[in-house]
């Protein structure tokens, strides 16, 4: 992968910039899922996490506007908790960002006073309230399930999950669906892109994942509940589980989860087996859950050799994605296996390429699975 290539794809005056602010002021940025952030909470926060009301949503952003321009500036309304860029696979950003405040107050008072603000750069933000949806809504789900067993699985495979609502509905209420209530925007957001394939994954289900829609009246009196938990039209309340929900604790990691008895009937429900054995429900991966040292312990404990990687730049499509061919040899597999993936570039080169290692790492890890019909762990 040669830089030169990547380096005409970026604008690397305004990204040059960036590197000089991040280095001056020890900003730390985070890229995840098309977005980049900063804190959440920031080095020497101090206090509770932001509850709702703290959050403005910032549009109109020119596209080669950085965090460099955009954090001073709100941090000049209040102390940001987190703010968070939009961007495409080009490095660009996508026109659009958040800004968390710690109180209300504050992210009032960044709407009043940077709504229609012209940056010296050129283009005029528009900052508004951020609607910060925090409830999905899954449907599909199997008739048998109980609110236990759910909450625990869903704990499982996503983080911040806070409550788990079941409901019928339906014509005949035969449906099942859950709401579902995170800690955070982000948190909901991210569950959002993986639980519909994690399902179909592990437990062999097909769900529907999405936000709750809320009528206005239902949305204008959302604080005024008394569980905390908002019933969209046409839902009807199940009855609550015999089993009382265990208190919120942190997100469990999966060693901390063997062989539980909810996810036992879990399997049952999704019409599987009991559940693998003790053995398998304890995985014994390396710390480092990276996609490329799981492929590297993976092929270890299986006596398959080191994984070699070969990969290339391919292009910078129409609609700013980068594209990468790639051919990664395992000694003990026939032939090599090869695909193509786009990634998004993250603020330097270095950083990029260990993206490109670790989106290659998992589609191979995926593959495996596939093939052998076996975990990744």
């Amino acid at each position: 992968m040669e830089g030169r290539q990547l380096q005409q794809v970026l604008n690397t005056q305004r990204l040059k910039s960036l590197q000089e602010w991040m280095q001056k002021s020890s900003i730390t940025l985070t890229q995840v899922n098309g977005q980049r952030k900063y804190g959440g909470p920031p080095p020497g926060w101090q206090g509770p996490v932001p509850g709702p009301g703290c959050e403005v949503f910032i549009s109109q952003i020119p596209r080669d506007i950085y965090e460099d321009c955009l954090i001073p500036l709100f941090q000049s309304i209040g102390t940001i908790y987190e703010f968070r860029l939009m961007m495409n696979f080009s490095g660009q950003n996508r026109g659009f960002a958040y800004a968390k405040y710690g109180d209300p107050l504050t992210a009032a008072s960044a709407v009043m006073t940077l709504h229609h603000y012209r940056l010296p750069e050129g283009g005029c933000l528009m900052v508004r309230k951020s609607t910060e949806k925090r409830q999905l809504r899954l449907g599909d789900l199997p008739t048998s399930i109980n609110q236990l067993e759910l909450l625990t699985v869903l704990r499982m495979l996503s983080d911040g999950v806070e409550e788990v609502l079941l409901k019928t509905a339906g014509p005949k209420g035969r449906e099942v669906v859950a709401l579902v209530n995170y800690s955070s925007h982000y948190a909901a957001s991210m569950a959002k892109k993986v639980l519909a394939q994690a399902f179909k994954k592990q437990y062999g289900i097909s769900i529907t994942v999405k936000w709750t829609s809320f009528s206005k009246s239902k949305h204008v009196s959302e604080t005024g509940q008394e569980d905390g938990t908002f019933t969209p039209p046409g839902l009807s309340p199940l009855p609550k589980p015999s089993i009382t929900p265990p208190h919120l604790h942190p997100q469990p990691s999966l060693q901390d989860v063997p062989a539980h008895p909810p996810l036992q009937s879990f399997f049952r429900a999704v019409g599987g087996l009991a559940g693998p054995p003790r053995d398998e429900m304890k995985p014994q991966g390396p710390v480092n859950r990276d996609a490329v040292s799981l492929l590297q312990w993976m092929c270890e404990v299986n006596r398959l050799g080191t994984p070699q990687y070969e990969v290339r730049f391919h292009h910078a499509s129409s609609d700013g994605f980068l594209c990468f061919s790639y051919k990664v040899l395992i000694p003990c597999f026939l032939i090599p296996l090869y695909g193509v993936i786009q990634i998004l570039p993250g603020p330097s080169i270095q950083a990029t390429k260990e993206e490109v290692y670790r989106a290659v790492a998992e589609l191979v890890i995926q593959t495996i699975c596939k093939v052998s019909n076996a975990r990744p762990f």
